[in-house]
């Protein structure tokens, strides 16, 4: 019976169970196959470092750090989704700013304006960033909304250590 390993959607060879461990008093080929494939495998699973879950927010977000332990320098991935939870009874825009430090610059980058005004409305993001050691990412959102309803929206965010 081989048992599969599956690690977030990266499916590994099923370990080879029936075969000896040793070979001539050394780990056998097909164990050292197996444990490089699940190595491999989990080497390109990205590390989450850092988590934001905004629900039927109303009004724009300031420069906020995304909670992380202190980040070494390095390549990080930023994703993030929103959607339009309550539309405004007339109009409404919504950007989402991501903001970070490389090699000493600040650098930022937003999204396309949110204005569909519907609670079908969505977008999704996905960044590359370098950072330096020590410096944290921020999030963002500017807000409008017009009429007697406000628009109210969802963020989710999360950052990665890139594999």
């Amino acid at each position: 019976m081989h048992l599969p390993v599956n690690v977030t959607s990266t499916t590994v060879a099923p370990a080879p169970i029936r075969d000896d461990v040793l070979s001539v008093k050394k780990l056998a080929l097909t164990w050292i196959q197996w444990i490089t494939g699940v190595y491999t495998a989990l080497k390109a699973v990205v590390r989450n470092v850092g988590y934001v879950n905004v629900e039927d927010h109303a009004a724009s977000i300031a420069a906020t750090d995304i909670e992380t332990p202190s980040l070494p320098q390095g390549l990080y991935q930023v994703s993030y989704t929103t959607r339009v939870t309550q539309a405004a009874s007339t109009s409404s825009s919504l950007v989402v700013t991501v903001s970070w430090t490389d090699n000493g610059v600040s650098c930022s980058q937003s999204g396309v304006a949110l204005t569909g005004n519907t609670t079908s409305t969505q977008q999704s993001g996905f960044l590359l960033i370098q950072i330096d050691s020590g410096s944290v990412v921020r999030y963002s959102t500017t807000y409008a909304s017009v009429g007697g309803t406000p628009m109210q929206y969802q963020l989710m965010l999360r950052l990665g250590v890139a594999p």
